[in-house]
């Protein structure tokens, strides 16, 4: 008897440790926004369509129902409106300015459509999440609560979003957790200005290593757990396919995204002594070297 009572000792911190490894489970903070077609504008989308308020708010619930910590949109929404000035012709503008304060780690846009007839009341939704520094895409899903004889919305509306909450939750927080462990990817393409006497073969810097040596060297130093991956070299451009960045800055704990890694690109290729100009669409950085 004694014999399994020590092996149980010996287990019982190793289980602790994996019961302490999923309770420790970062969770992403997720801001729902209601999707808006060309020309609607974010601040009224809502305010004009009751249904789609109800709807919205339910979608939200569903998430905070399952434990993930979400933002209140309109709050949010409600507080840069007060602050800056925003016309009608930079619904862009108001959108990113949104998303970028809000933070979130990810944004869910809701298309939301709700069907008014004498057959029966319906609400679709159709849901797709964004990872906030990259806009890539996480999950997509639909959910639909079938006809019935009610006007209660808010009824259908939970329906809707219960029909796929699950698995679109449990997708997000897959690719969240992969994002934790090993970092957000992005692309970094290297090139020159048409009147750059430079090129990857010119010889840069005190060691007087090749241009693309000194980018690869840096690259492996800076990527976020030395995890990158070079698509090719030429003379006159370096394409790095994938690398990866870390959520959080390692120095504050602060979020970390694309902008501040191109930043860091950008102060290295100034110490070697180059002008740059530095672009960032989407997931890609370009690095044009004048």
């Amino acid at each position: 008897m004694s014999k399994y009572i020590l092996m149980l000792l010996l287990l019982l911190p190793n289980v602790a440790g994996a019961i302490a490894q999923n309770v420790n489970t970062v969770q992403p903070k997720i801001m729902v926004i209601p999707y808006t077609k060309e020309g609607e504008d974010l601040r009224t989308v809502l305010e004009d369509d009751v249904n789609k308020r109800i709807t919205l708010a339910k979608i939200r619930e569903a998430f905070d129902d399952r434990g993930f910590t979400t933002i209140d949109f309109t709050a949010r929404l409600k507080a840069i409106s007060q602050n800056e000035v925003f016309t009608a012709d930079n619904q862009t503008d108001l959108k990113s300015r949104l998303i970028e304060m809000s933070g979130a780690d990810i944004y869910v846009e809701a298309e939301m459509n709700v069907l008014l007839s004498s057959s029966g009341n319906s609400v679709k939704v159709i849901v797709t999440a964004y990872d906030v520094s990259t806009g890539a895409s996480l999950a997509n899903k639909v959910g639909d609560s079938g006809k019935f004889y009610t006007d209660d919305i808010g009824k259908l509306a939970s329906k809707s979003i219960g029909s796929c909450a699950e698995e679109f939750l449990n997708t997000i927080q897959t690719k969240f957790s992969d994002i934790v462990e090993n970092g957000r990817s992005v692309i970094i393409n290297f090139g020159f200005d048409q009147n750059s006497s430079y090129s990857m073969s010119s010889e840069i810097g005190g060691q007087g290593l090749q241009l693309s040596d000194e980018l690869e060297m840096w690259m492996e130093e800076h990527a976020y757990k030395n995890n990158y991956h070079i698509q090719g070299t030429t003379d006159k451009q370096m394409i790095f396919d994938d690398v990866r960045i870390p959520l959080k800055d390692p120095k504050n704990g602060n979020n970390y995204n694309t902008n501040k890694f191109a930043l860091e690109i950008f102060k290295f290729m100034r110490k070697l002594g180059l002008q740059v100009q530095r672009d960032i669409k989407g997931t890609t950085i370009y690095i044009t070297i004048k």
